[in-house]
């Protein structure tokens, strides 16, 4: 039985596709592409196909996540029907393949889901519960009651792009005060305990900043022409506190929780969950935006159409394409480059060891593609935390990001309780950790403020090769921990393929790449 989701169809679009009720392949449409792209996600599609070996004609069922088509477009189902001439086309509702995508993956038999984002499809939120291994919803939200929705017209109004750097304005949050959430509480009108947006404070001839309304900058003491830095910090800090206090509300408490939806893409309100204490567990499905809706579309199809109440939780996240040695080799030499061939395993980590030990930046391409947004060690950028300029490489002369971004610290599963106090997500770099006070000087480069960092808590049976390299690493320096941020430039989602890779090499400060079992260098 071969399901193929599909999500995104307006941005952020991807495939996803299930065999008998395994995820098999996951991967967005943007990262095949290197560019922004609506519609069906053509690319995508055949490479969920290649990966699992199957053709057109062999799909069972195309699961297709609301919302679809361009405004006029009323040709995707035939499309569709002659891509897969003997599929069975569903169509899922927004929400229900983000509460899908949630929980059941998820490693719990019954818990509560929410899901949230700006606007769905109508629906920008619902509280769901698990049933007999089925989802029913029991709370709904309507845009425009969206936390979700406030949170990027506050994105715009301090300087970011909506729908595209709210993870921008979540990090700068830590810099500010939340000395306007009381403000922000009214927007949202959590007075009555309910989320109801006040539409007084916003007003629709002012299109730029976010649409705030003279009431909004009277309240709040602002002039939006000379917001100061610090003025933007406590706005993201503001809007950061009000949100979360917001999403606790839905929640309620007791059992698990699950969660998707763009607003689930916010560490630190993940990490506000995960410290609440008011569940046993918090599971975050690590593709929690749109592109995540694919895989819900054909988790849905599986338990709701199907009826089926088999489910395999979520291993890992690396769905997308890999790449044999002859493809990169080919690659390499089509682009007249120099590299060393290394025959083990062992000589890989070796290499890389010394490398890093040399304070030199590190690429690390290995094994497949991350399905989401997150560098989780196969398409990484890497630096030891023993390397005083890491901070400086890293963030201002590779990523050219502004420095309240920081990047994460890898580190084997069994040693991250020595260094770091760890949330559930930290698997999958959906929480926010804290570091131990004894442990603070050794990782200052990556501190979002006093304690606070951003850990990735790597599994063996994940990433083998990745896992060997950070104890290697610890053998050899006493610290078995590496930065690691994504592999990717300009803005540009995470790199994919070989060729990709080897612009993105060239093209910055990165001192040498490790790409299957071939090195480069500069």
């Amino acid at each position: 039985m071969l399901i193929l989701g599909i999500g995104g169809w307006l941005h952020d679009g991807a495939a996803s596709l299930l065999r008998d009720g395994e995820i098999v392949a996951a991967i967005e449409e943007e990262k095949l592409a290197r560019q922004p792209r609506s519609g069906l996600p053509i690319l995508a599609i055949d490479a969920c196909l290649s990966l699992a070996k199957a053709r057109p004609h062999e799909v069972d069922y195309v699961a297709l996540a609301r919302p679809v088509g361009a405004a006029g477009d009323s040709g995707f189902h035939v499309r569709l029907k002659t891509l897969f001439p003997k599929a069975r086309l569903v169509v899922v509702d927004h929400h229900d393949a983000h509460a899908a995508s949630a929980f059941y993956p998820s490693p719990f038999d019954e818990a509560r889901v929410l899901t949230l984002d700006r606007r769905g499809d109508l629906r920008c939120g619902a509280v769901w519960q698990s049933e007999g291994g089925r989802l029913r919803a029991v709370r709904e939200l309507y845009a425009p009651d969206s936390p979700a929705l406030l949170y990027s017209r506050v994105t715009e109004l301090i300087g970011f792009r909506s729908d595209r750097e709210e993870h921008k304005a979540q990090w700068l949050a830590v810099r500010g005060e939340p000395r306007f959430a009381k403000v922000f509480e009214k927007t949202l009108g959590m007075q009555s305990g309910e989320l109801s947006l006040d539409s007084s404070y916003f007003d629709i001839s002012r299109p730029e900043g976010g649409g705030f309304g003279d009431r909004f900058f009277q309240e709040t003491k602002l002039d939006p022409r000379k917001l100061s830095r610090q003025d933007r910090a406590d706005l993201a800090a503001s809007v950061q506190a009000t949100v979360e206090k917001a999403v606790m509300l839905l929640a309620g408490e007791g059992g698990n929780l699950c969660l998707a939806g763009g607003l689930a893409m916010n560490a630190m309100l993940v990490s506000a969950l995960e410290r609440s204490g008011k569940f046993d567990h918090v599971w975050v499905q690590p593709a929690a935006g749109n592109a995540g809706t694919s895989l819900g579309a054909a988790l849905h199809t599986w338990a709701h159409v199907l009826g089926r109440t088999e489910r395999k939780p979520l291993e890992n996240i690396f769905l997308g394409p890999q790449f044999d040695q002859e493809h990169i080799k080919n690659v390499l030499e089509n682009c007249k480059l120099n590299f060393g061939t290394m025959l083990t395993d062992e000589e890989i980590i070796n290499t890389a060891v010394d490398r890093l030990g040399a304070n030199q930046i590190v690429a690390w391409f290995q094994g497949r593609t991350e399905f989401g947004p997150r560098a989780l060690g196969n398409r990484s950028l890497l630096a030891s935390p023993k390397n005083p300029y890491s901070t400086v490489n890293l963030n201002e002369f590779i990523k050219r990001r502004e420095d309240f971004r920081k990047f994460a610290a890898s580190v084997p599963e069994g040693r991250a309780d020595e260094y770091f106090d760890c949330g559930e997500n930290a698997r999958f770099l959906a929480t926010v950790s804290r570091v131990k006070p004894e442990h603070r000087d050794k990782f200052e480069g990556a501190l979002l403020d006093g304690d606070r960092i951003r850990v990735h808590v790597v599994r063996r049976s994940d990433s083998p090769l990745f896992w060997e390299l950070l104890e290697a690493s610890g053998r050899k320096t006493g610290l078995p921990v590496l930065y690691n941020t994504s592999f990717n430039l300009f803005g540009e989602p995470l790199v994919n393929d070989p060729r990709a890779a080897v612009r993105s090499f060239y093209a910055s400060g990165v001192d040498a790449m490790f790409i299957g079992g071939f090195f480069l260098e500069k």
